[in-house]
């Protein structure tokens, strides 16, 4: 049998070295391309967020308009960098959908609105 010199027990040893050392920096390196891609998925995350903060704010304020006014508005419109589509289903019923395109809706509610059949001193609906 031949017997293992000292010198290849130390060449054993920097071989085992060199191969801990590249799985080491593997793992660094992949942990660093994991984190990399966290901070932009982040980002990405935010900017959505911002988007869907902004039509929301827009769906809000339409959502408070009066019956007329809601009439008014029917069909598509560009407001801003959104697209608002108002629908009138049945007649108090008005669809409000907001997008960053057409066809590519974010948000929709739908609101009851009762047209009003006088002026500012006309009876509430149901009042006697």
């Amino acid at each position: 049998m031949r017997q293992i010199s000292r010198l290849d027990r130390r060449g054993a040893a920097l071989f085992e070295a060199i191969v801990a050392l590249a799985i080491v920096a593997t793992a660094g390196v992949s942990a660093a391309r994991f984190v990399v891609e966290a901070i932009h998925a982040e980002a990405a995350l935010a900017l959505r967020e911002n988007v869907l903060f902004e039509a929301d704010r827009l769906l809000a304020a339409t959502s408070l308009l009066r019956a007329e006014e809601l009439a008014q508005r029917l069909g598509a419109h560009t407001v801003g960098g959104f697209y608002i589509e108002i629908q009138r289903p049945e007649p108090a019923l008005y669809r409000i959908s907001v997008g960053e395109a057409q066809g590519m809706e974010l948000l929709v509610t739908v609101v009851s609105r009762l047209a009003s059949s006088g002026g500012p001193n006309a009876a509430p609906v149901g009042a006697r």
